[in-house]
């Protein structure tokens, strides 16, 4: 007869808690405490039952969150006491797979430890196997088809386990305890070499090794990884970079690299504390490093690899194919996705030998089916702390808690660098970056992901938010739908977006400044001062106003830009300014189509967008007057800031009696012309530019009046304008905000809308 202090504990649990060793870890846990009951994973996450004395399930209780497994994250826990069942024994049980999903889907991690000693060791039975992982890392998301997180709902079904996994996978203090992508060289996926027509030439471990053989001839190997393919080549062979660069059509925009290890990167870059654990994190990102000033280590990185760049993009290998490949090789790849430029990352071999014909010379592949495409995620540092700039693998699609939503939202993002978003209970799923929408085939993946999204999450949207823009892909397929469309302004959108994963409540000072947004008065702003209250937004401030001779060309010419800018200052004198850089590179006829096009306002957009004053800036300087990549012009001004760091910078006045408040950058550019003309170094001049913009968020902070302040957009992926404005406004007293878990550019801005949506559905515009 039971006594009263045995009760049944019900525990239900939400978070990161699936494919992470959870149901073992409490499987252990219980019965070390002897504890009856049982542990299953169910479509919100893991729902818990134990039977015991009333002190033993408190003990069982408190130590959930101090002993969970490193990958954990308990978000919400929920429990209470009932009668007892009458439980013999602990059991884990058979998954749910009905009712409302909302367990997390984690992302794929790095090679744990554990599994990187398996495969070095010659005595074991995974020795340089490709496929290794356990509880503790590996795939998930990309292999992932339907939740629950189960074997059969991922692209492992196809493999039958061997006896030996089997005994792992259902022995619960094995750390193979239910791992779902569980493999070894008896039952796995397998890779093979193929040559530039598809043909195996070889496989296994002799396929690995003839990759290298390869790489090290300067050959361009694509081989498919974890969320797709990259394209790789020797990192140290200048003619293996440049073909790739040719074939790519991809003139210098830097490629990312991995290294075989911390202390060959050491070698090249300056390494942080909090860097290297960046990179050696389970997320394992590509993380932006300062490039070490010796000439030396040209000898190890081609100079082709980053031309002019300050920062290199290094990763460290992070699935046991890169670790193989590298240790062999012992030096520094080129791993830049695996597509065309504008073309979505491939994920199936025999397309990619279609779609990258012509460019890589062979295929190294394997037969474990990508679910998802996941691209490698970027990561910088802003004030000695992470911030993400492209969010993929190991981070999506983690979601970012909100308050609890009235309905299912879909936000379907921007143009460029897009996500995409759903909004279920109290959760935002981002998906993974998708990529600029430019081409057929990333406007199809577009679609597929969303409907990834959806079929994973059993969700339907009840609202679709979308850009104003009207010629938004994204735009367009959101007002094809049916049902409510919640149209949002672009830079709103960025600034919901820093306040929800900041958990800022409003009122606030939104700062955005990016390339282009569509305002609600159909010009294009990027240079933005926005005052965030509970119901709306208004602008509060913004930047002059300046035409943009020839659009959507002038994003891909700063010297347009410059044109644009020296009008404003000029009038129609000013293709008399004919020492000026940007002036120069025109021809006599590019000028008169110009000079038509600015005084008649054809094709001549105005703008109050901050991106494009730097793109003027570094015109006029003379370091850009044609891009090949976005952002380019201002990429390089940043990495021309040398000396003039302390320099209080330009003047930029501000008119308070216009509507909104106006700031002018025309005595700023006059004073920059002055410099130019009478030799000031060009890093000095960069300073003074760059600190002059960190002024005016002060001073126009200091009208709003407001205690908090939040900085979005693309222009604060420059860490230089990003420190600068932190530092100013925390002496001012402020309280900064910037992004860290979502990026500052585009690929942030489905989240904010996800937000204005809700808000709009709760009755506030």
């Amino acid at each position: 007869m039971e006594t009263d202090s045995r009760k049944r504990l019900v525990i239900g649990i939400q978070g990161a808690v699936q494919g992470v060793g959870f149901r073992p870890f409490v499987y252990r846990l219980a019965t070390t405490l002897g504890l009856a009951g049982m542990v299953k994973n169910t479509v919100a996450g893991v729902s818990i039952e134990l039977e015991g004395p009333t002190e033993t399930l408190a003990k069982f209780l408190s130590a959930i969150e101090t002993e969970k497994p490193p990958l954990a994250h308990i978000r919400k826990l929920e429990y209470r006491y009932a009668d007892p069942k009458g439980y013999r024994g602990f059991t884990i049980s058979q998954s749910e797979s009905a009712a409302e999903k909302r367990a997390l889907i984690l992302p794929d991690i790095a090679t744990c430890r554990d599994c990187l000693a398996e495969i070095r060791d010659p005595k074991n039975r995974r020795y340089r196997y490709p496929f290794t992982n356990c509880t503790n890392c590996g795939p998930r998301f990309s292999i992932i088809t339907a939740l629950p997180y189960d074997r059969p709902n991922t692209t492992m079904t196809a493999f039958s386990m061997c006896d030996d996994c089997r005994d792992e996978y259902e022995n619960p203090t094995d750390r193979r305890y239910h791992a779902q992508p569980i493999a070894c060289p008896a039952c796995g996926p397998k890779v093979e070499l193929w040559n530039d027509q598809g043909k195996i030439e070889s496989d296994g471990d002799e396929a690995i090794a003839r990759s290298v053989e390869l790489i090290e001839r300067g050959m361009v190997l694509a081989i498919k990884g974890l969320g797709g393919f990259h394209l790789i080549v020797n990192a140290a062979d200048d003619d293996a970079v440049k073909k790739l660069r040719r074939r790519k059509k991809r003139p210098d925009k830097p490629f990312a690299m991995m290294f075989p290890s911390l202390d060959t990167i050491k070698a090249i870059c300056e390494v942080s504390p909090d860097e290297q654990r960046i990179l050696d994190s389970p997320q394992a990102p590509i993380v932006l490093l300062n490039r070490r000033a010796d000439p030396a280590a040209d000898s190890i990185v081609s100079p082709a690899v980053a031309p002019s760049c300050k920062y290199l993009g290094i990763m460290l290998p992070y699935t046991p194919l890169h670790h193989i490949l590298l240790e062999r090789l012992q030096k520094p790849i080129v791993a830049t996705s695996g597509n065309l430029s504008d073309e979505p990352i491939c994920i199936d071999e025999k397309k990619a030998v279609i779609r990258l014909a012509g460019v890589a010379d062979y295929y190294l592949v394997h037969n474990r089916r990508i679910s998802h495409h996941v691209d490698d995620s970027v990561v910088g540092m802003v004030c000695g702390k992470p911030q993400v700039l492209r969010r993929a693998r190991g981070f999506a699609p983690l979601p970012i808690t909100v308050g609890d939503q009235t309905q299912t939202v879909l936000a379907v993002g921007g143009h460029l660098k897009n996500t995409v978003a759903m909004a279920v209970a109290d959760n935002v799923f981002i998906s993974q970056h998708i990529g600029d929408l430019e081409t057929e085939e990333t406007a199809e993946t577009f679609a597929a992901v969303i409907a990834d999204l959806g079929g994973l999450y059993g969700a339907a949207p009840e609202v679709i938010a979308c850009d104003m823009h009207p010629e938004y892909i994204s735009t367009n397929y959101a007002r094809k739908k049916a049902g409510i469309i919640r149209e949002v302004q672009h830079h709103y959108a960025h600034i919901l977006s820093c306040m929800a994963e900041n958990g800022i409540s409003p009122p606030c000072l939104g700062v955005c400044w990016d390339g282009t947004g569509y305002g609600i008065d159909k010009t294009i702003w990027g240079g933005e001062f926005l005052i965030i209250d509970e119901n709306d937004f208004r602008r509060l401030a913004c930047f002059h106003r300046f035409k943009l001779p020839g659009g959507e060309k002038a994003v891909r010419e700063p010297r347009r830009a410059a044109v644009g800018a020296l009008y404003e200052i000029y009038g129609p004198d000013v293709f008399e300014q004919t020492e000026l850089p940007p002036i120069m590179s025109f021809t006599n006829l590019e000028k008169i189509n110009l000079a038509r096009m600015l005084e008649a306002g054809v094709n001549s957009p105005l703008t109050s967008s901050v991106g494009r004053l730097f793109d003027a800036a570094a015109s006029l300087c003379n370091l850009r007057q044609i891009c090949t990549f976005e952002g380019q012009a201002a990429i390089e001004l940043e990495y021309a800031i040398a000396g003039g760091r302390k320099d209080p910078g330009y003047e930029l006045p501000i008119t308070r009696n216009m509507v909104p408040i106006t700031i002018d950058w025309r005595p700023l550019f006059m004073q920059l012309i002055a410099d130019y003309q009478t030799g000031v170094p060009t890093g000095e001049i960069a300073a003074r530019f760059h600190n002059a913009l960190a002024k005016s968020i002060v001073a126009i902070a200091r009208i709003a009046d407001l205690p908090n302040v939040v900085l979005s957009g693309g222009c604060f992926q420059n860490r230089y304008l990003s420190e600068a404005a932190i530092d100013l406004l925390q002496k001012a007293g402020f309280r900064a905000w910037w992004h860290r878990q979502i990026p500052p550019n585009d690929g942030g801005i489905s989240l904010g809308q996800a937000i204005a949506a809700q808000r709009y559905l709760s009755g506030r515009p």
